[in-house]
């Protein structure tokens, strides 16, 4: 691992300013957007020959954020006039945004919240990765995204030119783009190695995603952190208008929003109106908006080594996020390795972790670390397990069917055949989005959910991936929500949500078609949770709950909606380490 042997000084580093061309325009001024960077480098870099590998970090937080209101949510479902035919989006009575992701994304990876100067002489971006990289004889680069502090052009959340922005100052570091200082004057490179490694945490830890789906030259390693891989899956599921956790009614024109502090507060006025139709939050539907902000389209173009972290716990960006983009870099042999914690939002893997990264594909230097077991995750005890790969390669399906309970009462989950001879056995949800899911999910007996519990078990039982329900149901009405959740019942009975998910009915068929419901018509409805590895222990039982709208994620209607399941053709599928025959040999 490279070895901290240069000062620790800041006042014996090297500072400099830049504005780095775009080769794009968004802010359509008839100049190319330039984005505001930083750079700090050792002194040796200029004494004594030294070429140094970067360190980059580019973010729209480091000038704060604008105080902003987020859209309403309190209202009834979109309804489809004509069969696969949208709408307009509703009127939005605005509530309040509460801003609590900066010090995730401000964060250095120490803990410590590094935020810009307001005053005094710059370059003053940031000084997060500095104290960490410099002695080890990195450069460190901060950059401004378009729309952001010193930076021009337009925010446009996860749009190709944010993406353009962010590659720009690689491409720049490499010599094949231009920078000049505040004096007009052209500032070149000449100091590195063109080795070049992202880092940062949620928006932070989604532009290394952005830019590594290019394919840009110099380019080696990144170290996404709670990052986002398909900004539709950020503020939608399968078709439902779904929030990130702690920001319901957030959408993409919020986030620019709050995120555009460039000087000029009207030059992108007109982009943010157009963010505001096209993400579409009437119908839910994928569209050419969000196929632009999906980095999965590109996978195939990255070969930087990727070092995923995310915690188990996050409900802001959620763990989809990381276990697509992750699947698809292992399924191509990109150099992978994943870090999964227990906490939420945020969380770098430790300096050894992130040095060894760094020294392998920044230096070169041949450390073994894509012989390392891929995956690193902090159990439940807070201890570090290695695992081969992720999710676990010896978790297995364990199909699981749905025995109903009465009254109200929770059901059983069981591998036991139904026996129904062929015919429904129905039970009824009735939709109540003033309550939340822990609550629903925590009722001994509720009309507003239905919920299905294993016995209780011998050992211990580990999921490792994607809990996915298949459901057979229809509706009293046009539109509902679906939502379903896991949920670890402990020898009390107190109830733990693990993970959930949710899909609007009307997408039953595509995330990119709405359809009508026909009241009182049965459909297929599948429900793909959100991916976790987690151990229910013995004494605890294992549940299933399926509710209709969910408080703190979804669009919220007037209560009374209803929604039948027929749970003799429902099925649940849990990725368990061991299979079905693991989830046996424990169900008490």
């Amino acid at each position: 691992m490279a070895q901290p042997v240069f000062s620790t000084n800041r006042n014996d580093w090297i500072r400099q300013e830049v504005w780095v061309e775009t080769p794009i325009d968004s802010d359509g001024d008839g100049r190319n957007d330039r984005v505001h960077a930083e750079v700090t480098r050792l002194q040796e870099t200029e004494t004594a020959g030294l070429k140094s590998p970067v360190v980059y970090e580019a973010s729209p937080y480091y000038a704060g954020g604008n105080p902003i209101t987020n859209h309403d949510v309190d209202h009834e479902l979109y309804e489809p006039t004509r069969p696969g035919k949208g709408g307009h989006d509703h009127g939005s009575v605005l509530e309040p945004w509460a801003d609590e992701r900066l010090a995730a994304a401000g964060s250095d990876g120490t803990g410590a919240f590094a935020k810009a100067a307001d005053t005094g002489p710059q370059p003053a971006i940031s000084t997060s990765h500095e104290s960490n990289w410099l002695p080890r004889g990195f450069a460190v680069v901060h950059a401004e995204s378009l729309g952001s502090g010193k930076s021009d052009g337009c925010p446009t959340t996860g749009g190709r030119n944010e993406t353009i922005g962010a590659k720009s100052v690689v491409d720049w570091l490499n010599g094949r783009a231009k920078a000049y200082d505040a004096t007009g004057a052209q500032v070149k490179a000449t100091w590195t190695t063109g080795k070049v490694g992202m880092i940062g945490t949620s928006y932070n830890g989604t532009l290394p995603n952005a830019v590594a789906s290019t394919g840009v030259k110099g380019l080696e390693a990144i170290v996404p952190i709670s990052a986002i891989s398909s900004w539709y899956d950020y503020y939608r599921a399968n078709g439902a208008v779904v929030a990130p956790g702690g920001y319901q009614g957030e959408d993409t024109d919020v986030l620019a929003e709050y995120v555009y502090t460039r000087a000029d507060s009207q030059i992108c006025r007109s982009v943010i109106d157009d963010l505001a139709k096209a993400q579409d939050r009437t119908t839910g539907d994928y569209n050419a908006f969000w196929d632009e902000r999906n980095y999965m389209n590109d996978v195939r173009n990255v070969h930087a080594a990727v070092l995923v972290a995310h915690g188990l716990n996050d409900w802001n960006v959620k763990t989809k996020q990381a276990a697509q983009w992750y699947e698809a870099l292992a399924a191509r042999k990109v150099p992978h390795k994943i870090y999964l914690h227990q906490g939420g939002h945020g969380g770098s893997p430790s300096l050894d972790v992130l040095n060894r990264w760094f020294s392998r594909y920044l230096w070169g230097y041949k450390n073994g670390v894509e012989n390392d077991p891929r995956a690193l995750i902090q159990r439940e005890d807070r201890t570090l397990v290695e695992y081969p790969e992720w999710p676990d390669p010896a978790a297995h399906n364990a199909t699981l069917n749905l025995a109903p309970g009465a009254d109200g009462a929770a059901g059983v989950l069981t591998r036991d055949k139904p026996r129904h001879h062929g015919k429904p056995v129905t039970e009824t949800i009735v939709d109540d989005a003033t309550q939340t899911a822990e609550t629903l999910a925590a009722a001994a007996t509720s009309d507003n959910r239905l919920a299905y519990q294993s016995g209780t078990l011998t050992g211990a039982v580990r999921l490792s991936g994607t809990p996915l329900v298949s459901l057979k149901m229809s509706f009293g009405q046009p539109s509902a929500n679906v939502t379903a959740l896991l949920v670890d019942y402990d020898q009390t009975g107190k109830a733990k949500v693990i993970t959930r998910g949710w899909t609007d009915p009307q997408n039953r068929k595509s995330i990119s078609r709405t359809e009508r419901i026909k009241p009182g018509s049965p459909y297929r409805i599948d429900v793909d949770m959100q991916p976790h590895d987690y151990v229910f222990a013995a004494g605890h039982r294992i549940g299933v709950v399926v509710l209709s709208s969910d408080h703190d994620y979804t669009i919220r209607p007037t209560p009374g909606a209803t929604l039948n399941l027929d749970t003799a053709h429902s099925t649940v599928k849990l990725p368990i380490v061991g299979g079905a025959d693991a989830f046996t040999s424990a169900n008490g």
